[in-house]
């Protein structure tokens, strides 16, 4: 297990940048907040885990990313492009398991799952509620999964497991998950607008190191 390597793609909580589609009802620093806050629980999954993790950062210096979520990890600056170009960039070696940093309900035992279906040689893909997938881990090259993709669709996890189907390939499937990207999905984790701007590893102690500003 200690062989998969554990990708997770996020930004720095700028306000303005971060989940803009919750700005609406939340504003640019409410936003922000609530992405600051699932990044930290998605890292807190990953450290109880034991995987080894890559984060994969945009948005500002390696330095603010390290203070904010601790020096441990390792960061890899996001390749420019679309999902698809970031995903096909980090995808060697294998095996690599990519998860989204955007989930409230995502756990360890989801990640330690996944880990070992890949140990055993298989190919495995989360279902997200939306149609799209909360995970995908890989065992090989799959660069015919990232192009021409209609990211940002529901249509992206029944293409993801058609293309595999193709190449012969009958993934494992992981539970199926839900991440927080409207207004509406807040309902569900009132939590996630409840917690103090810290965030939520500030009294966990879950080993992240929240910036404070």
């Amino acid at each position: 297990m200690n062989e998969v390597r554990l990708v997770i793609f996020t930004r720095f909580p700028e306000p303005g940048q971060a989940k803009t589609r919750l700005i609406p009802a939340l504003g640019p620093e409410g936003a922000a907040a609530v992405h600051r806050r699932l990044t930290e629980r998605t890292l807190q999954a990953a450290r109880q885990s034991g995987l080894r993790i890559e984060v994969h950062v945009t948005g500002a210096r390696a330095a603010a990313f390290a203070e904010w979520l601790g020096d441990d990890l390792r960061l890899v600056a996001q390749t420019d492009g679309d999902l698809g170009a970031r995903l096909q960039a980090a995808a060697a070696p294998t095996p690599v398991l990519f998860v989204g940093s955007d989930l409230p309900d995502l756990t360890a035992a989801h990640l330690v799952e996944a880990a070992r279906q890949l140990d055993a040689g298989r190919t495995v893909i989360g279902p997200a509620e939306d149609g799209g997938y909360w995970a995908l881990g890989l065992t090989g090259p799959a660069d015919y999964l990232f192009s021409d993709m209609p990211w940002s669709t529901e249509r992206v996890f029944a293409l993801t497991v058609e293309r595999l189907g193709r190449h012969g390939i009958e993934p494992v499937l992981l539970p199926t998950l839900a991440d927080c990207d409207t207004p509406e999905d807040l309902s569900r984790w009132p939590d996630l607008r409840a917690l103090p701007t810290g965030g939520e590893a500030a009294s966990s102690g879950s080993g992240l190191r929240p910036r404070t500003e």
